[in-house]
């Protein structure tokens, strides 16, 4: 296992942490919203360290295809979910429900997607793109903001909802493509 996979495992392992620390928060333990805040800031530097990683060292593997979007999927969703649910933050300032809905739908379709062209297919290339990328970020930044209860965070959910579905058509555009291509060429032989 190459050092780029270890730190997508970091990532992975650093989740349950993440959950408990906002499961467990009350205002008067404001001190676990920070180790929240400090979790989900070493998991997103984690992010861009492993991928700079196997870039340079080329480390790039097949687990690393699984285990780094597996890693930012984990973190990006139980925060989601747990900023969601958590109403005792000092401002209040919380993700509302239609974010959640917008965030995990679009991933489990792309994991749908995923399974039904891997079926079809018998192999999968998993590479993230351009809108996946930007998604990414400002859901990322969303989370940052609502945890650091920021009264402007609103605008980086609302924008990173634009760019969740702006990315998950895109996405299942791209399936789409990839299943008619292989309908194709089954049909010319």
């Amino acid at each position: 296992m190459n050092f780029a996979n270890k730190i997508s495992i970091f990532r992975i392992l650093s989740v349950p942490f993440f959950i408990a620390s906002l499961a467990y928060y009350t205002p008067a333990k404001d001190y676990l919203r920070f180790l929240a805040f400090f979790i989900f800031i070493l998991a997103v530097i984690s992010d861009g360290v492993d991928g700079y990683i196997a870039r340079k060292s080329k480390q790039k593997s097949q687990a690393g295809m699984v285990l780094d979007p597996l890693a930012d999927k984990m973190l990006l969703v139980s925060a989601f979910i747990c900023l969601y649910l958590v109403d005792k933050f000092p401002l209040g300032i919380k993700f509302p429900l239609w974010v959640i809905l917008i965030v995990i739908t679009r991933d489990a379709l792309i994991l749908l997607g995923s399974v039904v062209i891997f079926i079809v297919k018998q192999n999968i290339n998993i590479s993230p793109t351009k809108w996946g990328k930007t998604t990414t970020t400002f859901q990322m930044l969303s989370v940052i903001f609502v945890l650091l209860q920021w009264q402007y965070a609103f605008v980086f959910w609302w924008l990173a909802a634009f760019f969740t579905v702006v990315s998950g058509m895109d996405y299942i555009k791209r399936g789409f493509k990839t299943l008619y291509a292989l309908d194709n060429s089954r049909n010319s032989h």
